[in-house]
């Protein structure tokens, strides 16, 4: 075998690099599944390898993801800017809808085998896309004869008076302590055994519950959905039985790569998504969504990604097509962010890597599509 003159190779980068590899001290290579994991340290903790924790069912999830986009042929920015140029990304956006609702309705179906179901918890990190999710898993219900019924976790907030602090003083809603856990077991206890409850709601410009009127009762084929951060720790949920809880966790597991050497990162998918959805229905410029991304991230830390794998199934809601859609909303509000900000750096590297994507009309996606949920337009009632 003749040995490979690494000065006749050249490659891309989609970033700024070390001089050379001499700089890379921290990192650590293992074996996993038919391959290798390559770790090195989180931008948060760049002086230490963190503690690997395993998580199988996210990454079947991934792997089969992955193997559909070699079967249909899509597996790089690249290949996807190829149909969007020969004019066939209608039968893309259709083909890649229809594999997520078939994903969907297999989840459906496992819940309608369990029998004993009560309630669906559906629990994934922010923009995940977890309230269209609720929506689309009730429809899927629906379809097999159930009747679903919404509570919101949001209702169940303690209330600004008891609410729990974070270490700067702030509001802590994220924390489990937020939430009036003896209140929401009690109504649910009730509405298994057949009573019905009065359903809270949460004023958040007064911090404080009140009720409307609005009663609830669970009557037979009734189900009951369930979505927040917390859905997938028991300890939300300690006065329910196990076999009347079905926990689904969330994700958006994007399997694109932009080359064959440089990935498309599942946290930047999220990151455009909260900044589409926050400039559209939030009023919020990127430079505040970016600034509180660090601290975002921190709590799907505490809260949702150590209990991923208590989940019953886990559903990934990234779409092939969605960065040439969202990039259409989020270059604008990007390139907003001016040069004396903090965040400007970061809106820089974000437009460079959008812009290896063409765009796509917001006017193809689909009513029913989880990118309505950031985009506008939905069918969904929100």
């Amino acid at each position: 075998m003749n040995k490979i003159d690494d000065s006749e190779f050249a490659d891309i980068y989609f970033g700024p690099l070390v001089p050379t590899t001499g700089f890379l001290k921290l990192f650590e290579l293992r074996p996993y599944g038919d391959g290798f994991l390559l770790r090195f340290p989180p931008t948060t903790e760049p002086e230490h390898i963190t503690e690997f924790k395993d998580n199988p069912k996210i990454f079947e999830v991934y792997k089969n993801y992955k193997e559909w986009g070699k079967l249909i042929g899509v597996t790089s920015a690249a290949a996807l800017n190829e149909i969007i140029v020969k004019g066939k990304i209608n039968d893309f956006i259709d083909i890649t809808e229809t594999f997520q609702a078939q994903n969907y309705a297999k989840v459906a179906m496992q819940i309608h085998k369990r029998k004993n179901v009560k309630v669906v918890l559906i629990a994934g990190p922010s923009s995940s896309g977890k309230t269209t999710s609720a929506k689309k898993i009730a429809l899927q219900l629906q379809a097999l004869g159930y009747n679903p019924h919404v509570l919101s976790l949001d209702s169940y907030y303690v209330g600004r008076e008891k609410n729990p602090k974070d270490e700067f003083g702030n509001y802590d809603y994220e924390c489990l302590e937020a939430l009036d856990i003896p209140l929401l077991n009690q109504n649910l206890v009730d509405l298994f055994d057949g009573k019905e409850i009065d359903v809270p709601s949460y004023n958040f410009d007064l911090g404080s519950r009140y009720y409307t009127g609005e009663k609830m009762k669970l009557n037979e084929n009734d189900i009951l959905i369930m979505e927040g951060i917390h859905g997938l720790n028991d300890k939300l949920t300690p006065l329910i039985k196990p076999e009347f809880k079905f926990k689904i966790y969330l994700s958006a597991l994007t399997q694109l790569n932009l080359d064959d050497h440089n990935r498309v990162p599942t946290s930047d998918n999220r990151l455009v998504r909260r900044i589409v959805r926050d400039a559209n229905f939030r009023g919020k410029p990127a430079a505040e969504t970016i600034s509180m991304w660090d601290n975002v991230q921190k709590g799907e830390r505490l809260h949702i990604f150590p209990f991923q794998n208590n989940a019953d199934a886990v559903l990934n809601t990234a779409l092939d097509y969605e960065l040439p859609v969202l990039k259409v909303y989020v270059e604008p509000a990007l390139r907003a962010v001016k040069p004396n900000q903090p965040e400007y750096t970061e809106s820089c590297r974000l437009l460079r890597f959008l812009a290896q994507f063409d765009a796509i009309p917001s006017d193809y996606v689909p009513k029913q599509s989880i990118i309505r949920e950031f985009i506008g337009g939905s069918s969904f009632k929100y």
